[in-house]
């Protein structure tokens, strides 16, 4: 595929529709996957408008609240990713809340080197550690491959539904 050129940068409010669409674009693969791999009445209940409504809305909200814990991919004026961190200091422990990278521009570097970013920032914070979580259904098997390869450890961890 190639390199691209891109800067790690703090998020601007002028990028949030940027950011929301490469996210929906991003994630599509992921959610159509999901609707068939999760259980129906967990699904229904997470995403009642779509899960096109919930992550605009989710991401708009995390864009709005948490800006001074995004940094963004750019070339130019163009968002190539993005990624949201959040401290716990009362574990020692730094988190990649989410990470997006555009489709068109994947598969380049991008996520590898927001996280090597945000790496730092939670180091340089005093953090002991990392932690990222994702889905381990198949649409999500691009992202465990992200983490594995950025030398994370899976801890497995059981999540479980009931309908009531």
């Amino acid at each position: 595929m190639g390199s691209v050129s891109f800067t790690i940068m703090p998020y601007r409010a002028e990028q949030r529709a940027q950011v929301i669409a490469l996210s929906l674009r991003a994630w599509a693969p992921v959610f159509a996957g999901m609707a068939v791999n999760v259980p129906g009445f967990v699904y229904r209940n997470f995403y009642p408008g779509g899960w096109e409504a919930r992550q605009r809305a989710d991401v708009g909200r995390l864009l709005d609240e948490e800006a001074g814990q995004i940094r963004v991919a750019v070339e130019g004026d163009t968002v190539l990713g993005w990624i949201g961190i959040r401290l716990h200091p009362e574990d020692s422990l730094g988190e990649i809340h989410i990470l997006a990278a555009d489709p068109p521009h994947q598969k380049r570097g991008i996520a590898r080197a927001l996280i090597g970013s945000a790496e730092s920032e939670i180091r340089d914070a005093g953090m002991a550690m990392v932690m990222v979580e994702t889905g381990g259904d198949p649409g999500h098997a691009p992202a465990r491959a992200c983490y594995e390869g950025a030398g994370y450890v899976t801890w497995a961890v059981a999540r479980y539904f009931k309908p009531l």
